[in-house]
């Protein structure tokens, strides 16, 4: 299947989400909520996945929340077999847990876009958890990147560049 399409569009969603993030930090009010955010000021206006949150959800959560959301995304997006259920899974247990009526909505958004996103989830956001996955505001952990070792085979050829996203290389003959 070629999803060169639909990595590129979740790629642009990512560094939408991160240009938020960005918005939120500049306003450097960490514990207003993020739709107060949103209502007072223009630069915050055009990401309309924001209206999705919990009205509750303030900017330092929200933060919180994106990093463990997101931050597999860059990797899985350049695996050679898309993970589909992993991009959506960690969006859904991480920034919209106890939230079934965010989800459908943050659905909805990214669904114009990428229609698979979502869809092979069990739950698809109807009986979200009744609890989030973490406790946001209270805990705060070290970054764990996952354990993953590569072939020594694939650990070389990572520097030829071969296939996806690249083109493959052409002779010179």
């Amino acid at each position: 299947m070629d999803d060169r399409f639909d990595r590129r569009e979740l790629l642009l969603h990512l560094g939408d989400i991160l240009a938020a993030l960005n918005c939120l930090n500049d306003a450097n009010e960490p514990g207003a909520t993020v739709a107060q955010l949103v209502q007072k000021h223009a630069s915050l206006q055009d990401f309309a996945f924001l209206h999705a949150l919990p009205p509750t959800m303030t900017a330092t959560e929200f933060g919180t929340r994106v990093a463990r959301s997101f931050f597999s995304w860059p990797s899985e997006l350049l695996e050679a077999d898309l993970n589909r259920d992993t991009l959506a899974s960690t969006v859904q247990q991480n920034l919209f847990a106890a939230n079934p009526d965010g989800w459908n909505a943050y659905l909805g958004y990214v669904q114009k876009k990428v229609k698979w996103f979502g869809t092979g989830l069990s739950n698809h956001g109807k009986d979200a958890l009744a609890e989030p996955s973490h406790d946001v505001p209270n805990e705060v952990s070290p970054f764990e990147a996952p354990a993953k070792l590569a072939p020594a085979a694939e650990v070389n050829a990572r520097g030829e560049k071969r296939g996806w996203p690249w083109p493959e290389p052409r002779s010179k003959s």
